[in-house]
């Protein structure tokens, strides 16, 4: 946290230090509270060099990728970013300011807890901003300490006003209109959520965020790496059966690689060594067979494959696409087929 300090010479300086008390304190106290710890870097008093446009950068985990950044920030009008987190402290705000540049002020909101996201403090921070980045960690703790919340409402205006939005691992995991909130305290592997998709461990929640064009969709991190395509394959299937509608798509996004999202739908690719990917599950109908205590069941299931540098569309999904494939359910196991 920044701090403030002052040093004075003149024969007069208790009083002038009598004056100063009051704001400083006050500054000091609106700037910490329960439930919420606050840093920043940079001028905050600096103007905002360029205009805003709305804009989503949605980033799958792992290393950061400048470009994707760079592009981003010009978004925001190379203003004031807030990066908002439920563990760790500054250390992202440092590398934002001072490696990846292009911003006037970048500021950090940690909770850890509730209070912390109705506090008014809190609120003039997230108003004030001219993007907003949520980092990874533990997405249940997002669900548990912001939604339904001041903070919850703030966001979603953030976004009414044409502010671009980022988020990466459980920042990217909680920004889809239906998501996978590791409820639990785990994290599902494809295995376990392919042998018992309505089972405990699969938690779904909704009614969070409201993101232009994710709505409907459901979002997945890490996703080559960690083999997730088998649980995003559940996730769109359960999100598809709660709320009624066959048309829920699934977007997962591969470590080090970010999907830039620019205000009419049209998006691209960016990895930081080219090998990235995006990937896109449309069934457009429901499992074949989605039942408490069985493995899921479910023929013939599109799968969409955008490398690095190609473009897609997330009105209709249409992509130029690296590949194009089926994936096939049954009993626990994917059988992935090439078109």
């Amino acid at each position: 946290m920044r701090r403030l300090h002052c040093t004075l010479r003149a024969p007069f300086a208790w009083l002038a230090l009598l004056v100063l008390a009051v704001p400083l304190a006050a500054l000091a106290q609106d700037l910490q509270g329960p439930g919420f710890a606050y840093y920043e870097a940079g001028d905050l008093d600096a103007a905002r060099p360029g205009p805003r446009a709305p804009a989503m950068m949605l980033m799958g985990g792992g290393e950061w990728v400048p470009e994707a950044f760079h592009w981003w920030l010009k978004q925001a009008g190379n203003g004031r970013v807030l990066i908002l987190r439920a563990s760790g402290s500054d250390e992202l705000q440092d590398r934002l300011y001072r490696e990846i540049g292009g911003t006037t002020a970048v500021q950090t909101l940690v909770f850890d807890s509730r209070r912390g996201a109705d506090d008014p403090a809190v609120l003039r921070v997230v108003a004030a901003a001219d993007a907003i980045f949520i980092a990874g960690g533990d997405q249940s703790r997002y669900i548990r300490f912001w939604k339904g919340t001041a903070l919850n409402r703030a966001l979603n205006a953030h976004v009414r006003a044409g502010k671009p939005i980022a988020g990466t691992s459980a920042g990217l995991a909680i920004l889809g209109g239906y998501a996978y909130g590791a409820m639990d305290g785990g994290s599902i592997t494809s295995a376990g959520a392919l042998a018992d998709p309505m089972g405990s461990a699969v938690t779904m929640d909704s009614g969070f965020l409201q993101m232009p064009y994710l709505q409907r969709v459901v979002t997945d991190t890490h996703f080559d790496k960690r083999d997730r395509l088998g649980r995003l394959i559940v996730f769109v299937a359960r999100a598809a059966q709660d709320s009624g509608d066959p048309d829920i798509v699934g977007i997962g996004v591969d470590e080090d690689t970010a999907l830039c999202v620019e205000p009419d739908g049209q998006a691209q690719v960016y990895s930081a060594d080219g090998e990235g990917k995006v990937w896109v599950v449309s069934p457009g109908r429901d499992a074949d067979r989605l039942v408490e205590g069985e493995p899921l069941r479910f023929h013939a299931v599109p799968v969409t494959v955008v490398a690095s540098g190609s473009r897609m569309r997330l009105d209709d999904f249409q992509a130029d696409a690296d590949y194009q494939a089926v994936a096939d359910v049954s009993d626990g196991e994917i059988e992935f087929t090439l078109r």
